[in-house]
């Protein structure tokens, strides 16, 4: 079991704007971006998560380091930790979604997780899951980690003790915070 973890995704960027994949890549966050940072921290404000609760770590892009920043405030600085970067897309990083799509050969209606195991050079889950397995073994305080869309879905996969096949039971999307303890998902809404 894991100690309680507080899992963030990074604000909205330019590139999630515009729909392009990001992987191991970096785009800016947004205005709307940084907003959703902000109400972040007050989420965590509100549930009383601080510097005195838990440790804080993010992955050392600089779009979860911006965020970190800005949910977080100055005073509660978060660890940067590689194993937290967002699932390697290889050759497709930097592509329009609706280019990778056209380039995988998938049909139309296959899961949009299925793009990830055919990046050219990516990572895929299974090595996504070794990674952040090793990482949330070495947790042995409550956490707040700020990281990214499919690896905060892959922390909490983890974190709940759900089979890797059942990854796209939880939800996604930006300037949400999602709490785990005792293997048990609650989403925190701004």
């Amino acid at each position: 079991m894991y100690p309680d973890l507080i899992v963030i995704r990074h604000g909205q960027t330019e590139w999630n704007l515009e729909r392009r994949w990001q992987g191991h890549g970096d785009s800016p966050l947004t205005a709307k971006g940084r907003d959703q940072a902000r109400a972040m921290g007050a989420v965590l404000a509100r549930e009383a998560i601080g510097p005195a609760t838990h440790a804080a770590y993010a992955s050392p892009l600089g779009r979860a380091q911006a965020t970190a920043r800005l949910t977080l405030g100055p005073d509660w600085p978060a660890t940067p930790d590689p194993r937290l970067r967002e699932i390697g897309v290889g050759g497709w990083e930097g592509w329009l979604m609706d280019d990778v799509a056209e380039a995988s050969g998938l049909p139309d209606d296959s899961s949009p997780y299925a793009f990830y195991e055919l990046a050219p050079g990516g990572e895929g889950f299974a090595a996504l899951h070794d990674r952040l397995r090793g990482f949330l073994a070495t947790l042995n305080a409550p956490s707040v980690l700020v990281t990214h869309g499919i690896t905060s879905r892959m922390i909490r996969t983890l974190a709940t003790g759900r089979d890797l096949d059942r990854f796209d039971e939880l939800p996604g999307g930006q300037g949400v915070v999602y709490r785990v303890r005792d293997g048990v998902h609650e989403t925190l809404a701004p």
